[in-house]
């Protein structure tokens, strides 16, 4: 067999980071594996081992993308904007998939994906941009989305 070039290794890699990504947003990352990736990607699931030899290298190397996908959802003009910028996010599957998965790491052991930047960087960006009414701000919409994640509220009705 002939040794693939750099770029093609690349761009595997990519192809993998793509759909682990469509399906930690769609399905999540518990429902996500190497069966359904290589399905959807037509690569071997050795061939995706290779590359990610452990389910959580996806997290590793997907959580700045996914960090800046939900903060690029958020409104840090105010307080008002900020919770109604969250609450309309939380309105649609991904947003709600990357607040799962946030709750779902809380506690872990795995050191390399317990700085889940989606929730790290929002909280940053309204210090920055709101100081402490902004820490506030986060906090509290943090509870409030775990309270209807939990419950299976009716996040439409909330917003």
């Amino acid at each position: 067999m002939a040794k693939r070039s750099r770029v093609q290794t690349e761009q595997t890699i990519n192809q993998i980071m793509d759909e682990a990504l469509r399906q930690i947003l769609t399905i999540g990352f518990e429902t996500m594996s190497y069966t359904t990736l290589s399905e959807a990607t037509g690569i071997s699931r050795t061939g995706i081992s290779h590359h990610f030899p452990r389910k959580s290298d996806f997290l590793v190397r997907l959580d700045s993308r996914i960090g800046n996908l939900f903060v690029a959802a958020l409104d840090f003009s105010s307080q008002e904007a900020l919770e109604t910028s969250w609450m309309q996010a939380m309105q649609e599957e991904h947003y709600r998939a990357v607040l799962r998965l946030f709750f779902s790491l809380c506690g872990g052991a795995n050191n390399e994906i317990t700085l889940f930047r989606a929730v790290s960087t929002a909280r940053q960006q309204a210090i920055a941009e709101l100081g402490l009414a902004g820490d506030r701000t986060i906090n509290h919409l943090i509870g409030r989305t775990a309270m209807m994640l939990l419950s299976n509220f009716d996040v439409a009705k909330a917003a």
